[in-house]
């Protein structure tokens, strides 16, 4: 497999290793070559299980044969980091490190002791944003919700309307097209608790190309558009039904495309 690398970016506390993953076609890798980049990273909160089921899905689906996998890893680098704590995750700590650090509030100033896997990865997102040749395009936190139905997702506010308007588009997107994450659901905000979060903070890093995301998974279920019913997430339905996107695709699906007058205002 020629698209998939696999490398120790740091390593937490307890000397765990720190896994970033890099997904796209060896042309993009070539010295020189322009990159437009897509960072995930998850399970910065131990306790959220489900985030790691979400994080295997995506690589697994970038991984696979389907067209528009191969197109993604085309034009695309993805960078994947899917276990920012992996201390807190070995010890069954909820939310903290081994430290009892939330390290999600602490991607303005991280510690290279106290913090190094977050701090590892905050290097490279600085590294790749002083590139002239890289372009970060996405940066999507992968969490779960413990009292939320649905997926959804966190953004940010900016002064700037248009780049405001522009980053309700992906989820907007994946609301049409996945029935089980709903935009009603999904808040843009600038609360000063978030402040120390990897989507504020680089939200307010990166330029107005980029666009910076929390997305929320429930841990229970979701309820589908126009119903009442709640439909459970289980590990066995994960595991026995991979996601239709990963066998053949129809060829009478369309994925549509949103209009700035379909977009609308969207409420602060």
């Amino acid at each position: 497999m020629d698209y998939f690398f696999r490398e120790q970016l740091g390593q937490s506390v307890q000397q765990r290793k720190l896994d970033l993953l890099t997904i796209t076609s060896p042309d993009n890798l070539r010295e020189g070559a322009e990159q437009k980049v897509v960072f995930i990273t998850g399970r910065v909160h131990p306790g959220e299980t489900p985030s790691s089921f979400v994080c295997q899905g995506i690589i697994d689906f970038l991984v696979s044969q389907h067209p528009i996998a191969c197109v993604l890893r085309e034009y695309l680098v993805f960078k994947i980091a899917p276990m920012l704590n992996p201390d807190g995750v070995y010890l069954g700590n909820y939310r903290c490190s081994l430290m009892g650090f939330d390290l999600n509030r602490h991607w303005l100033d991280p510690s290279p002791w106290v913090h190094p896997t977050l701090h590892g990865v905050k290097q490279l997102i600085v590294q790749m944003y002083n590139d002239p040749k890289t372009s970060l395009e996405f940066y999507i936190d992968i969490h779960a919700h413990s009292t939320m139905m649905n997926g959804f997702m966190y953004g940010n506010i900016f002064e700037d309307e248009e780049r405001f308007q522009r980053q309700a588009i992906f989820p907007k997107l994946l609301c049409q097209n996945a029935e089980d994450f709903s935009y009603s659901s999904t808040p843009f905000n600038r609360d000063a608790v978030k402040a120390g979060t990897g989507r504020r903070f680089l939200g307010g890093l990166l330029d107005h190309t980029s666009y910076c995301y929390t997305l929320e998974v429930s841990f229970y279920s979701y309820i589908i558009s126009g119903t009442t019913a709640a439909v459970p997430y289980t590990e066995e339905a994960c595991i026995l039904s991979p996601h239709p996107a990963l066998g053949q695709p129809s060829s009478s699906r369309e994925y549509p495309s949103l209009t700035g007058q379909e977009l609308g205002p969207q409420l602060r």
